[in-house]
């Protein structure tokens, strides 16, 4: 059915429980903090409601809970960044030392450890964000491969199912990108570009088994991650009825943040867990196949940026052949 350890990625959690902890403290804070400048931005709205009728309150309470959100939403986009580099690569750090069998230091010193080892790999928080970026876009381009195959069938129906498919797949994939930084961390090669490179053609290469796993797990994360907003409805419209003015669109959007606060801190993290144990079990004894590198040179524009970048870093020039046109 799949081919990972559900058990084995529990143990991992387990073992990394500092970072299970610091992931809670910033998302949990990250949605207590939605709430607070939501709710700050209500009662302001609430406020200059008073020098008119009831329709008016009702109307700037609501522009000013949207706007307080809309504010705290664009502090952390700038965040993210941040976040990405010290919670997210640290803890794929000390995974991928589990997963290799080295020793694994406690406490605070867990976190300290793995952002070294961060930080040896990426210096800058911006490097590894592109990275990231770049990764992405390559995943996503090796699933869309798989929906073109599915359209050339003599199906009936064939172009439905395509695009349901598509858009499942574009929420599976969400955990792999964070395996090629996994992979990328584990070879502690000077070059991260270059590991990320071999690493996404290895990937390409075992698409299908990857993809598979990655379509169990999003359907266990996002199926949890439902019941907990179903869970998280009626503390959310309590928070919403001691609001000013009783915000009604608030408790939907405050249950959507509890749930994403636990995906985020629990549920991603087993998932990454898991894959990484496909990922390694996948490639073991595998070489970057050269058909499958020319491959995704021809359709991503996100992997020749890629190899530039690693053939720059390495002080050599990529030779890239023309993308194929559509």
């Amino acid at each position: 059915m799949w081919d990972f350890s559900i058990g084995g990625a529990l143990g991992m959690m387990v073992r990394t429980m500092p970072f299970i902890l610091l992931r809670i403290a910033v998302y949990f804070g990250i949605t207590l903090g939605y709430i607070l400048v939501a709710g700050v931005g209500a009662g302001v709205g609430w406020g200059i409601g008073g020098f008119s009728d009831e329709a008016f309150r009702a109307s700037t309470t609501m522009w000013g809970g949207f706007a307080g959100f809309g504010i705290f939403g664009a502090i952390m986009y700038w965040a993210r960044e941040y976040i990405l580099y010290i919670v997210k690569a640290g803890h794929i750090a000390v995974l991928v030392e589990l997963i290799d069998g080295k020793p694994m230091p406690h406490g605070r010193s867990q976190i300290k450890h793995a952002n070294a080892v961060v930080k040896e790999r990426f210096p800058q928080a911006s490097m590894l964000f592109l990275l990231d970026r770049l990764i992405i876009g390559v995943v996503r381009a090796i699933t869309g491969l798989v929906r073109g195959i599915l359209t050339i069938l003599p199906v009936p129906g064939v172009q439905q199912l395509s695009s349901i498919l598509s858009a499942f797949l574009r929420v599976a994939v969400g955990f792999i990108d964070e395996v090629i930084l996994a992979h990328a961390i584990r070879t502690q090669s000077d070059n991260s570009w270059m590991s990320a490179k071999e690493a996404l053609v290895l990937y390409g290469q075992n698409y299908k088994p990857m993809l598979k796993n990655a379509a169990w797990l999003a359907l266990i994360v996002y199926g949890l991650s439902f019941i907990v907003f179903l869970v998280m409805l009626a503390p959310a419209a309590l928070i919403v009825y001691l609001m000013p003015g009783a915000w009604a669109a608030g408790g939907v959007v405050f249950a959507l943040l509890f749930a994403w606060s636990v995906k985020a801190a629990l549920l991603e993290p087993f998932a990454i867990a898991c894959m990484m144990q496909v990922f390694f079990k996948a490639i073991e004894g595998q070489q970057p196949n050269s058909e499958w590198e020319a491959k995704l040179e021809q359709m991503s524009g996100k992997f020749r940026k890629l190899k530039e970048k690693a053939f720059g870093a390495a002080g050599e020039t990529a030779d890239t052949p023309e993308p194929v046109k559509q």
